[in-house]
């Protein structure tokens, strides 16, 4: 059997149907997102659940990030159906949240919760493992594909801040639940892409003992932890140097609509993806010690579209970097170690920016500056093992 290297650049119309369904999907993948990241620990206090049960409830999503998830995208990879697992997590996420729904004692909400995330984290490791199967198969690019995805979380927050008003907030968990089933059936359209070639046993372990690989997930992990700081504490501060709902409102859609002009622009990128990360590392650092001087508002709704370099290049070319790097046979596994060590460091860059935001305030950017500038040096001195070893790890010779 043909490996995916060898399989011919599809007709025209095949890459137009699963570049539209793939898009589709993204969609109501990030849109479920965009209902969920601002108003489920609304849900929760609504219907009675106190802060120390709040606090555990939500450190569950990072901590089956780098507990769970790899062991479900590493059987979705050996049992080779990618798209199964796709369908069987989006439809058990929905079923969970449903579930969730009836729920009111925090004892009963955390455990429902916890399996629901075993089985909701894996998903978007799993779509890119998807998605980028398909780039190639297809011959597609993978920022226009994804921009969807940060399209829709911004239409799911605002959906849901629209209704906010006007229903309960004890009923948001149904527009949440209504979203992942969204979701669910979006990915029944997902197409099949086929049985890959196995060209070796135990290649996917082969993926930790590669410095090349290493070197991108650490590079990823650092780089896009370091926005743990903004995510926290970006909206108490603005709001503390006086700024309204609706500014705030504005400079965080401001990061969201760079970010997608980006992916849509990525197609046009020539630069090699190991220096697209080596500019987005320089500009996040740029952007954290700006941010760091406590910028007036002008400025920093400069410094907002730099979210399109920080975040959006960071992810274009780490995803360029796994597609030229990470063999199609063990490239699920790849994710679920790329998004484990994210999680790892998103986590404990969170817990310290607690402690340092407290001591320093806005003096906690520059830590994150340096952070992002460790993932550039991490890119920049395994720059030679990644553009001279493409599909070497893994890849079981």
């Amino acid at each position: 059997m043909q490996s995916e290297s060898q399989i011919p650049i599809a007709s025209q119309a095949a890459s137009k149907k699963f570049a539209t369904r793939m898009a589709l999907f993204y969609g109501t993948l990030f849109g479920m997102t965009g209902t969920h990241l601002p108003f489920f620990t609304v849900w929760l206090k609504a219907v009675g659940i106190d802060a120390f049960w709040i606090g555990l409830i939500t450190a569950v999503p990072p901590v089956t990030r780098f507990t769970v998830l790899p062991l479900v995208t590493g059987l979705a990879e050996r049992r080779q159906a990618l798209r199964g697992g796709i369908i069987m997590t989006a439809f058990a996420t929905a079923l969970g949240f449903f579930i969730l729904g009836t729920q009111h004692l925090p004892v009963l909400v955390f455990l429902i919760y916890a399996l629901t995330c075993c089985l909701w984290t894996p998903m978007v490791p799993l779509t890119d493992a998807y998605a980028l199967r398909g780039v190639k198969r297809y011959g597609l690019n993978y920022g226009p594909l994804r921009l969807w995805g940060s399209a829709a979380f911004v239409l799911g927050a605002l959906v849901c801040g629209a209704v906010f008003d006007l229903i309960a907030a004890r009923n948001l968990i149904w527009i949440i639940a209504g979203a992942a089933a969204l979701g669910a059936l979006a990915s029944l359209a997902l197409q099949p892409h086929g049985r890959t070639a196995r060209p070796g046993t135990g290649s996917a372990s082969a993926l930790l003992r590669d410095g090349g690989f290493l070197a991108v997930i650490v590079a990823s992990a650092l780089i896009q932890g370091s926005h743990a700081a903004y995510y926290i504490f970006a909206s108490i501060a603005w709001q503390q140097a006086g700024f309204d709902g609706l500014t705030i409102a504005v400079l965080w859609v401001l990061g969201v609509i760079a970010e997608i002009v980006l992916f849509a622009l990525s197609p046009r990128f020539t630069l090699q993806p190991s220096t697209l990360v080596m500019i987005a590392a320089l500009s996040a650092a740029a952007r954290w010690a700006i941010t760091a001087q406590d910028p007036p508002l002008a400025v920093l709704a400069i410094v907002q579209l730099a979210h399109a370099l920080s975040f959006g290049l960071t992810q274009v070319g780490v995803m360029g970097l796994m597609l030229h790097h990470v063999p199609g046979h063990v490239m699920a596994r790849a994710q679920g170690y790329l998004t484990a060590c994210g999680g790892i460091v998103a986590g404990l860059a969170s817990i310290a920016s607690g402690t340092i935001y407290e001591t320093w305030g806005q003096g906690i950017y520059y830590v994150m500056a340096v952070m992002a500038a460790s993932g550039g040096l991490v890119v920049w001195l395994a720059r030679e093992r990644l553009a001279h070893q493409p599909h070497k790890a893994a890849s079981g010779g």
